[in-house]
């Protein structure tokens, strides 16, 4: 699966926090969004770890971007959310990551890496600004 909840969620708190001017704390955008605290406090924080959020602590803490948001590309926020390569199919990435074991065989391997590709090179561009417009 290209994206689950995590990215979703990512995206939906980064508009949110772009458009601030000052820090927004997890709370807030958990009752915001109405979703779950401590999932999005864990994405919060893989996103900070990424260099995508900055995270300030203390009474007037919470999170703002590192970037800007033409600067932060949704392929780089979605594999900070995942913690992981955003992959169509498992074995998009590598022939040799096969799940039934027969790679070297198989004749779609080709067609999803093309696939893959051209799905990396989209998200690669498209930032965080395109998709808050």
């Amino acid at each position: 699966m290209l994206f689950t909840r995590a990215t979703e969620y990512a995206l939906l708190s980064l508009i949110i926090i772009a458009r601030e001017e000052k820090p927004l704390g997890t709370d807030y955008l958990s009752k915001r969004l109405n979703i779950s605290r401590s999932f999005l406090a864990k994405i919060l924080q893989s996103l900070a770890k990424r260099n995508i959020l900055i995270s300030y602590k203390g009474a007037a803490g919470g999170f703002t971007l590192a970037r800007p948001a033409h600067e932060l590309s949704i392929k780089e926020i979605a594999q900070a959310a995942e913690g992981r390569p955003i992959n169509i199919f498992d074995c998009s990435s590598d022939q040799a990551a096969c799940p039934s074991n027969q790679g070297e065989f198989c004749t779609l391997w080709p067609f999803l890496n093309r696939l893959q590709s051209r799905v990396d090179s989209f998200l690669d561009e498209l930032t965080l600004k395109d998709i808050m417009e």
